[in-house]
């Protein structure tokens, strides 16, 4: 006979609802873990840059991918290959150039001779897109028809080679990195592109402390040893985990205000974005606002999703989705200045964007 427990809210559940709860503590408690882990010995190696780890564990657990921008000297290679080395799956780097073609990442056809039949046939031989972890150095570097390789792998992830569907390897992650200073010789990645990266990530300087810390680490003898902490199938199990998680539809509608007000020239788009902006976000801004949102909850502990959760993942999520127009850049203004400006123009709390008549305009478009 089946039996029913009080529960914390007063009322009564049945054992049913008691296991979905246990497993739901269970769930985080487990992706509360690997991301300690994972911290842990990135912390071995990688001195800082906690708040871009973060970016890039969120964007992991969230089946997304990654483009971060930075000068050069800040580790970004060293980062993402320091992560590679803590989960227990394939890695593989692409070092972008000007001469790298499409078959050089996605693969080949060779032609080979059957020993059983005497006959010639083709034989597909895979690329380095065929493991778990991609690390894409420098990816400004490589032609529009290389960079445009990634699209179909990072979208679909998948390959077409001849006629032939190649499915890849699961999970499949992309960490693209990108140096903004140097223009010549570098081919800048078209937007379309940039919407398949979750997150565009800026790597900033060190503090003097940190630095002075990176001087002493890397200038004698230190122990860079990392110890993997994640197989393929755990983090499989913690991307769906994160699917999982309810938000509420205020949380949701928020969302939608902050990607809907890049838009210009549409019904309540504010007077700034109109003078700023020449292209707004798309619908793939909104879902990974709330899937980042999502993780970022979990690993603070919580099963629910707040404002301040969409909040946090703004600016990643929507810098490289937004495009400045020549009067915004004459002026010195940047992507995560429209943002904030944003953000400060959209109520958080329950109600007040509904009764706000410019949000009531953005709705009902």
């Amino acid at each position: 006979m089946r039996q029913n427990q009080q529960s914390e809210f007063g009322g009564y559940m049945s054992d049913d609802r008691a296991a979905i709860e246990a497993a739901a503590g269970d769930s985080i408690q487990k992706l509360s873990q690997g991301y300690r882990k994972i911290r842990e010995q990135m912390a071995q190696v990688i001195v800082g840059q906690n708040e871009v780890i973060d970016q890039l564990l969120i964007a992991l657990f969230s089946r997304g991918h990654c483009l971060l921008e930075g000068v050069p000297g800040l580790a970004k290679t060293l980062m993402i290959s320091t992560l590679a080395r803590c989960l227990s799956m394939s890695f593989a780097r692409i070092q972008f150039t000007p001469d790298l073609m499409p078959a050089d990442i996605t693969g080949t056809e060779v032609l080979q001779e059957n020993k059983s039949t005497g006959q010639r046939e083709f034989r597909f031989i895979t690329g380095p897109l065929f493991h778990n972890v991609i690390l894409a150095d420098e990816i400004n570097r490589t032609p529009p028809k290389t960079q445009a390789a990634l699209l179909e792998a990072m979208q679909e992830r998948q390959v077409t080679v001849g006629q032939t569907r190649h499915i890849l390897a699961d999970p499949f992650f992309v960490l693209a990195t990108q140096n903004p200073i140097e223009q010549e010789g570098t081919y800048a990645l078209p937007e379309a592109q940039q919407d398949r990266f979750m997150f565009k990530v800026h790597v900033g300087y060190p503090n003097f402390a940190e630095e002075k810390q990176i001087a002493k680490q890397t200038t004698g003898i230190h122990n860079d040893a990392v110890e993997a902490v994640l197989d393929d199938d755990d983090i499989l199990e913690l991307q769906r985990i994160v699917r999982q998680v309810p938000v509420t539809d205020h949380v949701v509608e928020y969302a939608l205000a902050i990607a809907r007000q890049t838009r210009v020239r549409q019904e309540g788009t504010p007077t700034f974005i109109n003078e700023w902006l020449s292209w707004g976000a798309g619908p793939r801004a909104v879902q990974y606002l709330l899937l980042g949102g999502k993780t970022r909850a979990l690993l603070n502990g919580r099963t629910h999703v707040s404002t301040d959760d969409i909040i946090a993942m703004a600016k990643p999520v929507l810098r490289h989705r937004i495009v400045l127009n020549f009067a915004a850049e004459s002026e010195g203004i940047t992507p995560d200045h429209v943002i904030d400006k944003l953000i400060e123009s959209t109520p958080a709390k329950e109600g007040e964007l509904s009764r706000d008549p410019r949000f009531q305009k953005i709705f009902a478009a």
